[in-house]
């Protein structure tokens, strides 16, 4: 799966985790940045993550801050994106099968580095169930 990486400062370090993890599944991975923690604005570095899905580039992103609040935001208003925000496996996992989540969002601040590490595992490998909530997924493309 190609999947493309956003973040900001503050969520610089849960970025780097992650970046191995996938590598280590053998996702192809696009890090659309920040390369440090210096102080940056989001937007800058969520926006082009969340876009490489809405243009087919990616399947998926997964984007990092502190909160991982305003990186969902950003994401969310992006054509197409449906970004969730996770703090456990069963959120990632309710993500993927209620909402068909294709951005991830972790806040660094909010979740340790193990507990984020298996979010992600869990977000990746869980199916959208379709059914009663597919239409509800379209709803939200009007």
């Amino acid at each position: 799966m190609k999947i493309a990486l956003g973040t900001d400062h503050a969520g610089y370090q849960h970025k780097e985790k992650v970046k191995q993890l996938l590598e280590s599944l053998g996702h192809d991975v696009v890090d659309c940045g920040t390369f440090s923690e210096e102080p940056v604005d989001y937007p800058k570095f969520i926006r082009p993550a969340a876009e490489a899905v809405a243009r087919g580039e990616c399947e998926r992103a997964i984007v990092f801050g502190g909160s991982g609040n305003g990186e969902a935001m950003a994401a969310n208003k992006v054509r197409g994106i449906r970004c969730a925000l996770c703090w456990s496996e069963e959120s990632a996992r309710l993500s993927r099968q209620h909402n068909d989540a294709n951005v991830l969002s972790l806040g660094q601040r909010l979740v340790p580095g193990d507990l984020a590490l298996a979010v992600v595992r869990v977000w990746l490998a869980t199916d959208f169930e379709g059914g009663r909530h597919a239409n509800r997924i379209a709803q939200l493309e009007v």
